[in-house]
C-alpha cells in the first residue's frame, strides 16, 4: 500500500469511527445506515460522491446532492467536516448572476439551481450572500405561471410542455422556506410565491403530465417515496404546508387527506423507494419510517392541528 493509500484508508477510518460522536441523536440509532452512505463516497472515482471534474448531481442517489440531503436527514450536524467539504464544493460551482453550474460542461439548467440552492438552505446558508443573489435571480427568471422550468423539451412540445416544471418549482419553494422577509437590500413578500403554489396546486387538479419534463401525479405519484427525491405525494404536501395561501385551499387538504390515508398507526410507511436505499433502515419500504413520521410532524405543525401522542 502506498503512502497516500495509506493515508486515504487512515482518514476513512477515523471518519467511521466518528459516527457515533456526531451530535443529533438520530445518528446513534441509525449508524450502519451512516456508514452506508459513507460507504459510496468514493464510488465516482474522486471523494465526497463526485467524479473528479466535480459532477455533483451524478451517482443518484449516491451523488454529492442526494448523499448530503441523507446525511441531514440522518441528523449529522452541517458543521461536520464532510459536510462542509460538500457545501463548499457547491458554493465553487456558483455563478455571480446566482445560477449553479452543477456539471463541467452543458446548458445550465434552473432545475440545477433549485437542488442546489434548497440543499445549501438546507444545511444552513440561507442568509449567505451568494444565496441571497440566488433568491433574487430565482424571481427574476419566473415562468408566466409563477414557477420554473426550462427550454428542453425532451418529450416533444404541446400545450402541456407550456407549464412550468412541477418538480424544480416545488423545489424552489422548498428553498424559500429558509428564508426571512428579506432578499439583498429590498423586502421579499412572500405573496411572490402565490403564483407558483397556485401553479402546483392546480396541477392537483390536472393530474396529467405537464412542462416541458412532463411531471405527472399518476401511480408512482400517490405512493408514499421517502426520503425526498422524486415528485411525491409526501413531498408535495410536505412542502406546500409552509405557505399559507396552500394550508386554506381545498386542493391542498385533498392531498393531505391522501396522505393521512396512508398512515398506519399514525405514522409513515414508505410504499416507494429508490432500490439502492432497500438496505437502509430509515427508508425500508413497507415498514413504518419513524424519520419519516417525523417529517409528516412537520406537516402537522405547520397546518395546526394537535400534535402526535407520542
Amino acid at each position: 500500500m502506498t503512502t497516500k493509500m495509506k493515508a486515504k484508508a487512515d482518514q476513512m477510518a477515523a471518519e467511521n469511527q466518528n459516527i457515533h460522536s456526531f451530535s443529533s441523536d438520530n445518528t446513534a440509532d441509525y449508524a450502519s445506515d451512516i456508514q452506508a452512505i459513507l460507504s459510496h463516497r468514493h464510488d465516482l472515482g474522486w471523494d465526497y460522491w463526485t467524479t473528479p471534474d466535480k459532477r455533483l448531481l451524478k451517482g443518484s442517489p449516491f451523488s454529492a446532492h442526494g448523499s448530503a440531503l441523507m446525511l441531514l436527514e440522518l441528523g449529522m450536524d452541517p458543521a461536520e467536516p464532510i459536510l462542509k467539504a460538500v457545501a463548499d464544493l457547491f458554493f465553487d460551482a456558483w455563478r455571480p448572476d446566482g445560477r449553479f453550474k452543477l456539471y463541467p460542461s452543458g446548458a445550465i439548467y434552473p432545475c440545477h439551481t433549485a437542488h442546489a440552492v434548497s440543499l445549501l438552505c438546507a444545511m444552513g446558508y440561507a442568509q449567505d450572500p451568494r444565496i441571497r443573489t440566488t433568491f433574487q435571480h430565482l424571481l427574476d427568471t419566473r415562468h408566466s405561471d409563477g414557477g420554473w422550468r426550462c427550454n428542453k423539451f425532451s418529450f416533444g412540445r404541446g400545450p402541456e410542455t407550456e407549464c412550468s416544471n412541477p418538480l424544480p418549482t416545488l423545489t424552489v419553494l422548498n428553498a424559500y422556506r429558509y428564508i426571512d422577509n428579506k432578499v439583498q437590500d429590498g423586502v421579499f413578500d412572500v405573496s411572490e410565491l402565490d403564483l407558483a403554489v397556485e401553479f402546483l396546486l392546480e396541477h392537483w387538479r390536472i393530474r396529467k403530465p405537464i412542462g416541458p419534463c412532463h411531471y405527472g401525479m399518476g401511480t408512482l405519484f400517490m405512493q408514499v417515496e421517502y426520503p425526498f427525491g422524486n415528485y411525491n405525494l409526501f413531498q408535495y404536501v410536505y412542502v406546500l404546508s409552509f405557505y399559507e395561501k396552500a394550508r386554506k385551499d381545498e386542493r391542498f387538504l385533498e392531498a393531505l387527506r391522501a396522505l393521512q390515508g396512508k398512515l398506519v398507526d399514525g405514522r409513515i410507511v414508505v410504499e416507494r423507494a429508490v432500490p439502492k436505499l432497500a438496505k437502509l433502515r430509515f427508508c425500508e419500504k413497507g415498514k413504518k419510517s419513524a424519520l419519516g413520521t417525523k417529517r409528516y410532524g412537520g406537516i402537522v405543525k405547520n397546518i395546526g392541528v394537535a400534535p402526535f401522542p407520542f
